[in-house]
């Protein structure tokens, strides 16, 4: 599978310069850092005038929480989606590690963004992005809670290990390359098989 593009995660965004923003602001902010990138940083980036930028964004952190917004959610329905099969526990999360590692790796350049500049964002907008984040952790926690009480898991803190869980995946976003790692599929299935380890279960394929 090819790599994630910015753009695949805005298919909707219209008009034309406001998606050109948003690809310009991932390319910026993963180059400079978000505290070290200027609005005409973007705007040059987006073959626009700096005053245009803001015909579509009020500021530099509006494009930060599109980004982030958008990147969280469509994690989210990743994980939601993995965890809503009906299948047992050992499965559902198998899919649900593949799903979440594969992303942060194909999308690695996004996932540094979502991931890693939550500390920039304005106080209401890290709100929605908390909340977003408080349902992912809470899915994992409710699937891992369900394989505990069907007798396949077995771990002392659930909610200790949601939160490993999560974090070997979006931690592939701050060191994964194309050139210099596996595809993300096989990522995904090496990080379950270590996962399910982890929940004291047998991998399944």
């Amino acid at each position: 599978m090819t790599a994630t593009t910015p753009a695949d995660l805005w298919p909707e965004v219209r008009p034309e310069a406001a998606r050109r923003l948003l690809l310009a602001a991932v390319e910026s902010f993963a180059r400079r850092g978000y505290h070290a990138t200027t609005t005409r940083d973007i705007a040059t980036a987006a073959g626009m005038s700096p005053a245009a930028l803001y015909v579509h964004y009020p500021s530099k952190a509006a494009l930060l929480s599109e980004i982030s917004r958008t990147g969280h959610q469509r994690t989210l329905a990743l994980v939601e989606g993995a965890a809503a099969e009906a299948t047992d526990p050992v499965r559902r999360m198998r899919r649900l590690v593949e799903d979440f590692t594969a992303w942060h790796a194909r999308a690695h350049t996004v996932g540094r963004i979502v991931q890693y500049e939550l500390r920039a964002l304005p106080p209401e907008d890290f709100a929605v992005v908390a909340e977003l984040r408080r349902r992912t952790e809470e899915t994992v926690r409710a699937l891992i809670a369900e394989g505990v009480a069907a007798g396949v898991f077995e771990v002392d803190d659930v909610r200790t290990t949601a939160r490993a869980v999560l974090s070997l995946g979006i931690d592939v976003a701050r060191w994964y390359n194309e050139r210099t790692a596996e595809p993300p599929e096989e990522l995904g299935r090496r990080y379950a098989d270590l996962v399910l380890r982890m929940l004291g279960t047998r991998p399944v394929a």
